[in-house]
């Protein structure tokens, strides 16, 4: 698959992408952080982003390491009402989301606002499977972590700290494709006869 890419430049931070309507991130193999703070910076400028497929965005150091990390994150609470938080999100979306929160002035109506324009889904929920899809080469795994160095998944981590529905989006996604490639064999042989029908 094909996907147009999007960079993060000081220089024309502002009109880097010419603030389309809303731009789709499919977050599959980008490094949790670095993806996090691209969209946050745009986010702030007055982009509208929505992030897909959460599950599969990597995070460096293995999964006893994230996963010690996180227990003693679950142990932070309020001494004596703990519904007033901090709360422990224990999915991919919600997760990111509180990454790319962190990174935002968020008690702030700047902040609030750019909040609103940030939406995270595990998964390609509809109409998203049918739109135009964009990575962040600053983020992505391959380009930023160096070989050899250990990694997990958030959605394994996730499962491992006590989210249950790694399995239905795992299904979900496999039928997804299932219709997708239908879709690409038929686009395919379409673009086939309509190359032939116009050499002769």
């Amino acid at each position: 698959e094909a996907w147009t890419c999007i960079t993060r430049d000081v220089r024309r931070s502002a009109t880097w992408i010419a603030m389309e309507n809303v731009i789709v991130i499919d977050c599959k193999d980008h490094m949790l952080g670095r993806l996090a703070s691209v969209v946050a910076k745009q986010l702030l400028s007055g982009q509208k982003i929505i992030c897909v497929r959460t599950e599969d965005i990597t995070i460096s150091g293995g999964m006893v390491r994230q996963k010690a990390k996180y227990h003693r994150f679950l142990d932070k609470r309020h001494l004596t009402k703990p519904s007033r938080g901090p709360f422990h999100f224990k999915s991919p979306a919600r997760m990111l989301w509180r990454t790319v929160r962190g990174m935002i002035p968020h008690k702030t109506p700047r902040g609030m606002a750019a909040l609103e324009r940030f939406k995270a889904y595990e998964g390609i929920p509809r109409p998203h499977d049918k739109t135009k899809r964009l990575v962040v080469p600053d983020a992505l795994r391959v380009l930023r972590l160096q070989h050899g160095h250990k990694f997990c998944k958030l959605g394994d981590l996730s499962r491992e700290v006590g989210w249950k529905h790694q399995d239905t989006i795992a299904e979900l996604e496999e039928r997804r494709k299932e219709k997708a490639k239908v879709y690409y064999q038929q686009k395919k042989k379409l673009l086939q006869l309509k190359a032939k029908a116009a050499a002769v």
